[in-house]
């Protein structure tokens, strides 16, 4: 059974998952169509994707779909989703669930398994490798986490057009766009996330955080989180490493995997791409796993729970 997804929202997100729809077999997934309340988006998406139907508001999106995907600013998140539920249908959000984390947990509540969060870790070609190389004793017993991640500016070059909520801290800001997809990765490889103490600075008035720093824990493991704006030339940085008694093991740059050897060097996979060249073959696993999710099979996908969890620690490091 082909699986038709409805899009919420013609920013990046929703539409980098457009033409990864349209990149699958019809067998899999098709487009049902897209909405955004920017006249402005819908005509880009007329140009660039003529043949894409453009509903008339996010009901119709609703109606024409077997699954919604939301896309919209996190504030509008709970609202499609609740709606796309009510009409039986399923729903795979963009993080955050929302900002509200009250709001969140009785959604989550309400939910069951009729949805999924779109954390592409879930479906990464360089965490399978990870995942791999800890299966076949490539770190022992885990004693730590760190995540490192740094920003020449934000939002990022290729989010300017989203600076109106991406750098207001109501929505907005790096952890949430960001940290919160290695603390899910934390979450899911290594366990619960708990313990946590944190600071988050907020320098520039009416601004997103510029610096955050945390302990926590996955499980009983111990994890390290740092995060800053202006600390790099990049537009974007990022280390996870997972650390133990035989090794370590780390992904880079978010599609980059590597190990240390006994020397101490890190040793690259010969198998990893650069994130533009992975991003394509992560997105094809993740509507794999939407469609497995519309169908009530078993599927890989970060749950709502598992989502949850992340935004209460996300949540949590903003107000420290």
């Amino acid at each position: 059974m082909s699986v038709s997804i409805g899009i919420i929202g013609a920013g990046i997100m929703g539409e980098r998952l457009l033409r990864a729809i349209l990149d699958q077999p019809a067998e899999l997934v098709t487009a049902a169509g897209i909405w955004d309340p920017s006249a402005a988006a819908m005509a880009r998406m007329e140009a660039a994707l003529p043949a894409v139907p453009r509903l008339a508001d996010a009901a119709a999106v609703v109606a024409a779909a077997d699954c919604v995907y939301v896309a919209s600013p996190p504030a509008s998140h709970l609202g499609h989703a609740r709606a796309a539920l009510a009409a039986g249908k399923t729903v795979f959000c963009e993080k955050p669930l929302a900002v509200d984390v009250a709001a969140a947990r009785a959604f989550v509540a309400e939910a069951g398994g009729r949805g999924a969060v779109n954390f592409p870790f879930a479906s990464s070609p360089a965490v399978a490798t990870v995942r791999r190389w800890i299966g076949e004793g490539a770190v022992g017993r885990i004693t730590g986490v760190t995540i490192d991640v740094a920003f020449a500016t934000w939002p990022r070059s290729w989010q300017v057009d989203a600076a109106g909520w991406l750098d207001r801290p109501a929505e907005g800001g790096f952890t949430r766009e960001v940290v919160s997809h290695f603390l899910f990765l934390s979450r899911r490889l290594v366990g619960p996330l708990n313990g946590l103490k944190a600071e988050a600075a907020f320098p520039e008035a009416g601004k997103a955080e510029r610096r955050i720093s945390a302990q926590l824990r996955a499980g009983d493991v111990p994890v390290t989180l740092a995060g800053s704006v202006g600390t790099t030339a990049k537009d974007d940085h990022n280390i996870w490493m997972l650390e133990g008694e035989a090794g370590a093991v780390r992904l880079c740059d978010w599609s980059v995997a590597e190990r240390r050897g006994p020397d101490g060097n890190w040793q690259r996979d010969p198998a990893a791409l650069p994130n533009d060249k992975m991003r394509p073959l992560t997105l094809k696993h993740q509507l794999e796993g939407v469609a497995r999710l519309v169908r009530g099979e078993p599927h890989h996908l970060a749950t709502l729970s598992e989502a949850l969890d992340v935004q209460e620690t996300v949540e949590a490091i903003l107000r420290s």
